[in-house]
This record gives structure tokens, C-alpha cells and sequence, in this order.
């Protein structure tokens, strides 16, 4: 059985949600490697992961307290029912981004040397609902940095690949976070915080979110000539593309009802399976 205060955390952080980020920041490496990178190189990306997301997390939960209080679907986290007081969701973050820190530091200098601009992203983005409706994009850019950061980890130096990868799950996750902010459109308006669906309604929200997920399945397929990638990696693709299609059919034809099914199970599955397409096809393809 896993303590009380440790479930608290783990949910105050979503930890299931890691299974967004951490694939994409697999296939960064793998990709890097033109196959399998070595374990003590995948285990200190794992690390640098986890340490990045939990700290980034923690950091929203810490800006969005007294919003998350107010809000009907969030004011039961641990942090507006003091299930964590605030010194420990402080504590938690220092930690976690020490954690980050050091896995940087154990996999190559521009690592470390990039890991502050990570950090300083990834807490920036807990605020930016408050003035632009493009905060979606700074969360894509946030999930954007693990697959980019993982090919730096590899290979000590950024290139084309990698940035357009960042930017297929720049695009991914910024397309799945407006699908996210429908359920919090009326509390966005009133308290007036900004988001797509907020500004431009359901339809059109939902439009701009295909429109992204649209540039992610181009983001992707540019990766096929750039990187010579065979067969696997096109089915691959080709089921993500699927899965997106079908994520916005739940929506559009059930609304709420549905959105955590789009949300969390269709994402995870695109995550998982482009992951493991680019390790089909890195080992397996000639």
C-alpha cells in the first residue's frame, strides 16, 4: 500500500499524466541514437523527467491555489482542502527541480546549462492564462522541451529533427489542452482568465484544436524524409492520425460527457505508440 501523504502527492501532480511527455521524450532519444540509447543515457532522462514534470506541476498547483478553491471541478485538490499545506507543494517543487538539476548535470553540459530556461518555461507557463490565450502553446512548448531535451541528451547538440518533433508535440499538446479547457470555459470568463474556448466558444474552439492536431500529424511525417524512417513508423503515424480523428469525434459528439476519455486515454495511446512505432522502426527496419 502506497502512504496516504505519497498518494496525495502523486495526485496533486497528476503522475499518470507523465505518460503524455515521457514517450515523446523516449523517441527523442531513440531517434538521436538511431536506435536504442544506452540504459544509463535512458535512465537519466527518465530522471530529468520526472523531476521537470513533477516540479512543473507542483508550480501550477502552487499559482492556481486560490483560483483552484473557487473553481467547482478543481476546488477538491490537495492543496485548496490543505490535505498539503503550501510549505510542503514548495518543498516538493525545490526538490523535484533539484532532482531535474542533477540529471541534467549527470547527462551532458548543454543539458545543464539549458535545464534553468526549462525551468523557467515550465513555471511561466502556471501564470500565462491570467493575461493570453495562448497559454496552449505554452504548455506545448513546455512538453515540447522533453523530446528536445532527450536528443540533446544523446547527442550533446540540438538539430532540425529534433525541433521538428518538438514541434509535432508543441502542436499535440496544445491541440489536446483546448479540447481540456472546454469544461472551464463559464468559470474562465468569470473570472477572468483566458483561454481559446473562453475567447472563441465551443466551435471554434474545438476548429482551432484540429487545426493544431492537423500541423502535428505534418510535424510528424516530416520526420519519414528527414530521419529515413521505414514502414513501421508510418503505420505508426498513421494510427496516431486515427486516434486524433477519433478524440475529436468524442467530442464533438458528446461534449463533456466523453472528454476524459479524449483526454487521457486516446493521448496516452498516441504517446505509447509512437514511441513504440520509432522503436519498431529503428530496430527492425532496413
Amino acid at each position: 500500500m502506497i502512504p496516504i501523504k505519497i498518494r496525495t502527492y502523486l495526485e496533486m501532480v497528476r503522475f499518470a499524466h507523465t505518460v503524455f511527455a515521457l514517450p515523446f521524450a523516449f523517441m527523442g532519444a531513440i531517434l538521436a541514437a538511431g536506435g536504442m540509447p544506452s540504459g544509463r543515457t535512458l535512465w537519466w532522462v527518465l530522471v530529468a523527467m520526472v523531476g521537470a514534470r513533477s516540479g512543473a506541476m507542483g508550480m501550477n498547483r502552487i499559482a492556481d491555489r486560490h483560483l483552484d478553491a473557487l473553481n467547482p471541478r478543481t476546488r477538491d485538490r490537495a492543496l485548496p482542502q490543505g490535505r498539503i499545506r503550501l510549505g510542503e507543494a514548495v518543498a516538493f517543487v525545490s526538490v523535484s527541480f533539484g532532482v531535474f538539476l542533477v540529471a541534467a548535470w549527470m547527462l551532458n553540459p548543454l543539458c545543464l546549462a539549458l535545464a534553468p530556461l526549462a525551468i523557467l518555461i515550465v513555471c511561466g507557463y502556471s501564470y500565462t492564462k491570467r493575461f493570453t490565450v495562448w497559454s496552449h502553446l505554452v504548455l506545448g512548448l513546455s512538453l515540447a522541451m522533453a523530446p528536445v531535451g532527450a536528443w540533446i541528451a544523446v547527442r550533446g547538440e540540438l538539430a532540425a529533427p529534433a525541433l521538428v518533433l518538438g514541434l509535432g508535440v508543441l502542436f499535440w499538446a496544445a491541440g489536446f489542452d483546448i479540447l481540456y479547457a472546454i469544461q472551464d470555459v463559464d468559470f474562465d470568463r468569470q473570472a477572468g482568465l483566458f483561454s481559446i474556448p473562453a475567447w472563441l466558444g465551443m466551435g471554434k474552439g474545438l476548429a482551432m484544436a484540429g487545426y493544431f492536431h492537423a500541423l502535428t500529424v505534418c510535424c510528424l511525417a516530416l520526420l519519414i524524409p528527414l530521419l529515413r524512417l521505414g514502414p513501421i513508423y508510418g503505420v505508426g503515424l498513421l494510427c496516431a492520425a486515427i486516434l486524433l480523428l477519433y478524440e475529436h469525434r468524442l467530442v464533438h459528439r458528446h461534449g463533456l460527457a466523453r472528454l476524459d476519455v479524449a483526454f487521457f486515454n486516446v493521448n496516452g495511446l498516441i504517446s505509447v505508440g509512437m514511441c513504440l512505432a520509432t522503436i519498431g522502426d529503428r530496430l527492425f527496419s532496413k
